[in-house]
């Protein structure tokens, strides 16, 4: 049929009962909808689905949780922790892809969620569970009952030792969405990033403390970030980045030392390696000699931040550590560095400026074609830079 005869009505979206994990899938889960969750083992998503559960059983209707990978009865010591004493949430111990399809066949519930996709198979292939036929086939059968049901489907998903998700790359294909839970498991801090969704935005991120009551949103996520920065020292610098709708305020830190060996290291931790020597080498013609030092710079807070917005950031904590003076306290710094050394302007200026404001910020350094973007803001003091070379001037 044409195009435009195709029918356009679509059901409502689905809340998940956690206003972060909406926001990343664009506002909630749509009918049919396969999500795809993805992060380390111990990271949190069992917690987090099961939080899920709990609130789309509450509203919507009864849930089933498929558990491939523990026992009934552990999905129930997770539950008494996180207090969860919704009925309608139904536990299913099983790997069997049919047999998990056919319940849901039966019960017809408002979700169902697998734990794990790597631990499903499909008995008529003699391959085991968690390899490449196994995965795509169990995916596959899944999306299917998703679609002709219009039963949104949330997957976990392992992840390798590089990070990425385990599986075919042809997973990642086969569903709507893919969302990562990320952090470091020694710190409460998890991150929800979405890498790819065909109902909304990508690159949205929502921030979360892990708590003995499952995870908790944190709604100020830039004080968060800040909230244990150390102003007054050389190497620090703050920028504003700009993730999916929203601008976050991060610290930039940076440690310029002499270097021990023939070859001096450069390490970036949560930003753009190449990113940090195309900067080096833009330094360097600006009049700041860094060839012969070593250079450590990372994004704090658990953030990665690869953005070419955060260039000026990066200058700037790089000359401060080099020189030994710390920058303005209530400075942001945010800009793109060309390779000649221009400063380049950036989307949504004004956002960011909004979000440094609200925190207290009062001086912005800034490209020069950004000056306007700030112009609402009379209470701050805006720095337009138009070369590294005047910024280093200035600084």
């Amino acid at each position: 049929m044409a195009l435009t005869e195709v029918s356009g009505e679509a059901g409502a979206r689905l809340p998940t009962g956690l206003p972060g994990f909406d926001r990343v899938l664009g506002g909630g889960l749509v009918p049919g909808a396969v999500v795809l969750l993805g992060g380390e083992p111990g990271i949190g998503k069992s917690t987090l689905l099961l939080q899920v559960g709990r609130a789309v059983a509450a509203v919507a209707g009864e849930v089933l949780y498929a558990t491939g990978e523990e026992s009934a009865a552990q999905v129930r010591l997770r539950g008494e922790r996180l207090a969860i004493r919704e009925t309608r949430l139904s536990i299913l111990a099983e790997t069997e892809v049919g047999a998990i399809v056919g319940e849901a066949e039966r019960r017809k519930p408002a979700l169902v969620i697998v734990d794990s996709i790597q631990a499903v198979r499909e008995p008529a292939l003699a391959s085991s569970a968690g390899t490449v036929s196994q995965v795509r086939e169990a995916a596959g059968a899944l999306q299917r009952h998703a679609k002709s049901r219009g039963t949104p489907v949330i997957l976990i998903g392992h992840v390798t030792k590089d990070g990425s998700l385990a599986g075919p790359k042809s997973l990642e294909h086969l569903v709507d969405a893919v969302v990562a839970i990320e952090g470091d498991r020694g710190s409460s801090r998890r991150i929800l990033r979405g890498t790819k969704n065909r109902f909304g935005s990508v690159d949205e991120l929502a921030l979360y403390e892990m708590t003995g009551e499952g995870l908790r949103e944190v709604e100020n996520a830039s004080a968060a970030l800040l909230s244990e920065r150390r102003p007054g020292l050389p190497g620090s610098a703050v920028t504003a980045a700009r993730e999916g709708t929203r601008s976050l305020l991060v610290e930039i830190q940076a440690l310029v030392g002499p270097s021990a060996a023939g070859s001096p290291r450069r390490v970036a931790i949560g930003l753009d390696a190449a990113r940090l020597a195309l900067l080096l080498a833009v330094l360097e013609g600006s009049g700041l000699p860094l060839s012969a030092r070593e250079v450590f710079a990372c994004c704090t807070g658990g953030l990665e931040v690869t953005e070419p917005a955060a260039d000026l950031a990066i200058v700037a904590s790089l000359a401060s550590s080099a020189r030994g003076r710390a920058l303005p306290e209530a400075a942001v710094f945010f800009g793109e560095v060309g390779l000649l050394g221009e400063i380049r302007r950036v989307p949504s200026a004004s956002s960011r400026v909004k979000e440094a404001v609200a925190l207290g910020f009062s001086r912005i350094y800034l490209p020069a074609g950004n000056a306007a973007d700030a112009s609402g803001f009379p209470d701050v003091a805006v720095r337009p830079v138009d070369r590294v070379s005047d910024l280093l001037r200035e600084l």
